[in-house]
């Protein structure tokens, strides 16, 4: 029989059976054709060229289209984001970051041809362009005031982005290490705090909350295309992507003083305050703490790690500064790591009974203070080097 239109049911059924080809905007000459050998299903819409942007072609979608639908899975799932290699970015400011330092767009869903004209036009021609409802981004969308762009990504690989040049000409061998840090909003204020101090790179270890959910996504303001993120590491690989010779240290705001006469862990900068029979007190120096993977030492117990103000001379790069969440803490693999590499715990000094600091902020005010030491040391040796 004749075929319904594709708002018809049909048309829905044959798009939740398969997915519909993806229409490469092309120019004008090289329209989009369907492989011989297979039938296509009825088109999910129509192919429109952009009267404002003249090289670009794009689609509607339809009544019924599911592609809007995994955008709310890729958001929501981990493990569909790790499984299908994809990221969810939305906004104009975010989207123009990743597609400057070379993440691959798959589909931009827009709600006006005018949110494209803000995206640099070679790059967005790399992807399906798929024009939509305000109202379907709105649904979709996890922003308070949703701007009407959304972009599903390849996900980026840190080895083949090339991050804005001011940042490179600004990094410094100072690196961070996040250990166990689960709030989104924590993460995400920390990565931002670590691309404006200058950091050479970020390393997560396993007990972190993944830094493509859209919540650290947000609150990274873009940080994400701006410094390489290593995430889901164990404790065993993390020393191999430091560089050699690296110092590792531990943020920390337990009073030296006061923790004298105790047999005390460090809390993990921020570590909100728990008694310590609470499971989730911090570590304490016994067997038990060792991690599930012992390595060569076994579990003999946490070491202990001189302690010093963080204002006070640490920095000597290369340098990498741990910061453990506010729940959970420091690893006792990160007390080991920092005491093979000659570290120390940087205490942050507060007021006596204020339990702690929060982690993004004990991040910012560590790693300002690695950065104004660093800096200070680069000058000092210029000035020798100048001296006759």
């Amino acid at each position: 029989g004749p075929r319904e239109a594709p708002g018809g049911r049909r048309g829905v059924r044959a798009l939740r059976r398969s997915p519909v080809r993806v229409l490469q905007p092309q120019s004008p000459g090289e329209r989009p054709q369907s492989p011989p050998e297979r039938p296509q299903p009825p088109p999910a819409a129509a192919v429109e060229r952009s009267a404002a942007l003249p090289g670009l072609w794009y689609e509607k979608a339809a009544p019924g289209d599911r592609r809007l639908g995994k955008v709310v899975t890729i958001a929501k799932s981990k493990k569909f984001r790790d499984n299908h290699g994809k990221v969810l970015l939305e906004g104009h400011r975010l989207i123009k970051d990743a597609l400057e330092a070379g993440a691959v767009p798959q589909t931009l869903f827009f709600s006006t041809v005018g949110h494209l004209k803000l995206l640099p036009e070679a790059e967005i021609k790399r992807a399906s362009l798929v024009k939509v409802k305000f109202e379907d981004i709105k649904t979709w969308s996890d922003l308070v005031t949703p701007q009407g762009l959304l972009g599903i990504f390849s996900k980026p690989d840190p080895a083949k982005m090339s991050y804005p040049a001011a940042q490179l000409t600004n990094s410094l061998p100072l690196l961070l290490i996040c250990d166990n840090i689960r709030d989104p909003g924590n993460l995400g204020t920390i990565l931002r705090s670590a691309a404006a101090a200058g950091c050479e790179k970020v390393l997560l270890t396993k007990g972190c909350v993944d830094p493509w959910e859209p919540k650290v996504l947000r609150a990274g303001m873009g940080a994400h295309f701006r410094v390489p993120i290593i995430a889901s590491l164990d404790w065993e690989s993390v020393p191999t992507n430091l560089p050699a010779g690296t110092q590792v240290c531990v943020a920390d705001n337990d009073d030296p003083d006061a923790a004298a006469g105790a047999t005390s862990t460090p809390r993990g900068a921020g570590r909100a305050g728990s008694a310590p029979d609470s499971p989730k007190a911090a570590v304490k120096s016994s067997p038990e703490a060792a991690p599930e993977h012992e390595d060569e030492e076994g579990a003999a117990g946490i070491p202990e790690l001189a302690a010093q103000h963080y204002y006070e001379d640490w920095a000597h790069s290369p340098v990498a500064v741990v910061i453990g969440g506010e729940t959970h803490g420091l690893s006792p693999a990160a007390l080991r790591l920092a005491a093979s590499s000659g570290g120390r715990r940087l205490v942050i000094p507060v007021v006596p009974g204020v339990d702690s600091l929060n982690s993004a902020i004990a991040a910012g005010i560590v790693l300002f203070e690695g950065r104004r030491q660093l800096l200070w040391r680069h000058k000092r040796e210029d000035e020798r080097q100048r001296l006759p």
